[in-house]
């Protein structure tokens, strides 16, 4: 029996690592604050945890951050005064609810420094950047996110509007 060598250049493939953790969170308002320390505790604790740091516009979210959603076991989404400005971030909400519904992914939302009556009922600057959205989408794309945003905001979760 003739035993397989590999040629020098042969590099075994490695399956991609799944993630426990998806973090949804707008970058502008907490990358380098809360979601940083967020991400950095879990980490340190052994928890797989996916941060999305590239930063690449486009209409829609890549299909590897889709990917990175769909296979986490637990999301937490970090909703902040800027968070429903986003369309990615608010196309991350649907997806996240989609995999809570279809794959029973746990979902933990986080209002950091925003009411969640702000996010249930869309006002604040929830409201504005809806507004916004109307102005340039297409009108069932925008109900969508408003029900997503509503639906995410009944879960319990942390709400640290006083927390600094």
């Amino acid at each position: 029996m003739a035993s397989f060598i590999p040629p020098p250049s042969f590099t075994p493939k490695i399956p991609q690592q799944n993630h426990d953790v998806f973090l949804s969170f707008r970058g502008e308002d907490t990358r380098n604050t809360f979601t940083s320390h967020l991400y950095a505790a879990l980490t340190r604790n052994q928890v797989k945890t996916y941060i999305d740091n590239e930063l690449e516009r486009g209409d829609e979210i890549s299909p590897s951050l889709l990917k990175a959603i769909n296979d986490a076991k637990l999301s937490v989404i970090i909703f902040s005064e800027n968070y429903a400005s986003s369309r990615w971030c608010l196309d991350e909400l649907v997806k996240i609810l989609e995999c809570k519904k279809n794959d029973g992914q746990i979902l933990v939302p986080i209002f950091y420094h925003v009411n969640p009556t702000n996010v249930r009922n869309q006002t604040g600057s929830y409201a504005i950047a809806l507004a916004e959205h109307e102005k340039r989408r297409d009108m069932n794309k925008v109900q969508t996110w408003r029900l997503a945003l509503a639906e995410a905001a009944n879960f319990s979760g942390w709400d640290c509007l006083g927390t600094r």
